[in-house]
């Protein structure tokens, strides 16, 4: 038998209750352990534990809290090649972006441990004399955090660590697919000297535990990151409560390919956004709009780097593509490839399953031509290592097109006129904008997020993380009266 895992509740580790097995995506026959799955009663102990502990959070001094969440952090990049590792082996990254990601995860505990030092209020006067006035900020209370399973460590940490560093108390149901770096990284937090109960892990479905969160009448506010479908239901739980939410969702991201763009560096940028982390992100750049004087040059130039690209197991060196992370997201990918044909598009090349020495849910990369904005593949999200080129026959058309979809996470442009990277990065309809760069690749100190069915609620990493994590109190104090 495996080793067993528990859920954090309450300060304790509590094993009992049903399990899911976690097996290695890019070799089936490797159990990674046997997870722990909450009930509601054991959601409701967590419930009762985070509320307990919300006077030790909020009056926790700041040195302390400061501490804590550099310990957290520090812990996690110095072990980053050994939780990288783990992470890659239940999720199916390759291991250098499995090692990278641990890594960047402890960046944003150690940027949030200096925001803790940073909490600096407001103050003015009255428009009535001898009234002073103090606003600032104090903590949310209870915080749900739902994470996904593609960045199993890094989105739970850009959720979790400023709604510690505010002063509230979480709790954190992660994704089932990859319980293993959620354990890891509670059994981090639970060692940091933060007060008891400030800090929960509920592992379990999201039907169960993440509705049971979203609709909970003692948690204060909710962020999610995962599909649009989802979000909406997050969304509509939490209405009934007036729980304040936070969604990251879906996206349809395009890249732009102009014809005084450099193609060298804009087939590198399409492959990094596209097949980095198997395609399976938020931010790849899966529509690629590109311009008919250098359309064929790109495609050609594409389709060789593409099936240039190991497929292979994640922790095997030389990997730049891993397994998808489960069977039912690797038969939507292969669907995705059979109704991509039927709709009348050309597979330049890849889009096959994949039997490799090892068993696992394998697929080569994708690159569809002969596509319009108007077909599924790109007007639907498909977490694929899969890219879709378009033709276009102006910028205006690019612009246009970039912008004809619900989403607005993303686009990226390759040009050489700062005319149009200026025009671009005004008129495009997404919250973050790369030039000359790749769709994917954030930094924590600054704002995330998108715009139409991507977002909704207050940005997520850098300073703007504030707007969500805390409310404002604004006190009135009549500085008149001497006795």
């Amino acid at each position: 038998m495996s080793k067993v895992f528990g859920n954090l509740i309450a300060g304790d580790w509590i094993e009992n209750g049903s399990m899911i097995e976690n097996r290695n995506p890019s070799d089936l026959t490797d159990v990674v352990g046997q997870y722990a799955q909450a009930d509601a009663l054991q959601l409701e102990d967590a419930v009762a534990a985070a509320r307990t502990a919300l006077p030790a959070c909020r009056n926790m001094g700041l040195e302390a809290r400061q501490a804590s969440l550099d310990m957290i952090g520090r812990e996690l990049m110095d072990r980053s090649e050994e939780l990288g590792t783990l992470l890659s082996r239940e999720e199916g990254k390759p291991l250098a972006e499995g090692k990278g990601e641990v890594f960047r995860a402890g960046q944003f505990f150690t940027y949030y441990a200096a925001e803790v030092l940073r909490q600096i209020g407001e103050n003015a006067d009255s428009v009535r004399p001898g009234i002073e006035i103090d606003v600032r900020r104090e903590p949310m209370g209870v915080v749900g955090v739902i994470s996904p399973w593609n960045f199993p460590t890094a989105t739970a940490s850009w959720k979790i660590a400023p709604a510690l560093a505010y002063g509230n108390a979480v709790i954190w149901k992660p994704a089932s697919q990859t319980p293993a770096s959620a354990w890891a990284l509670a059994e981090i937090i639970n060692r940091a000297g933060l007060p008891d109960g400030a800090f929960q892990l509920v592992m379990g479905s999201g039907s169960s535990i993440g509705n049971g969160l979203a609709q909970h009448k003692g948690v204060d506010a909710i962020t999610l990151t995962g599909s649009y479908e989802v979000g909406c239901q997050v969304a509509v739980a939490a209405a009934a409560n007036l729980t304040k939410v936070q969604l990251e969702l879906g996206s349809k991201n395009a890249l732009v390919i102009m014809d005084d763009g450099d193609i060298d560096l804009a087939v590198a940028a399409a492959v990094a956004g596209g097949y980095s982390g198997t395609g399976q992100k938020c931010t790849a750049s899966s529509r690629l709009l590109v311009h008919n004087d250098v359309h064929d040059q790109f495609v050609e130039k594409l389709a060789s780097a593409i099936s240039a690209l190991k497929v292979g197991h994640a922790l095997e060196d030389g990997t730049q593509v891993g397994p998808i992370v489960s069977a039912g997201q690797l038969d939507s990918n292969l669907a995705w490839m059979e109704r991509a044909e039927s709709a009348g598009a050309n597979i330049a090349v890849g889009g096959e399953r994949l039997s490799l020495n090892h068993d696992g849910y394998y697929m080569s990369p994708a690159l569809i031509t002969n596509t319009t904005n108007d077909m599924d593949l790109n007007r639907e999200e498909m977490f694929a290592p899969i890219a879709a080129v378009q033709r276009i026959g102006s910028y205006e058309e690019g612009l246009s097109i970039a912008n004809d979809t619900e989403f607005g996470l993303v686009a990226g442009i390759f040009t050489k006129s700062l005319a149009r990277a200026t025009h671009f990065r005004r008129n495009v309809e997404t919250g973050c904008v790369t030039v000359n760069l790749p769709t994917a690749g954030t930094d924590y100190h600054v704002p995330f997020g998108g715009r139409k069915n991507s977002s909704m609620g207050p940005r997520e990493q850098g300073r703007s993380a504030v707007e969500f994590y805390t409310q404002v109190k604004t006190a009135y104090i009549n500085s008149g009266m001497v006795d």
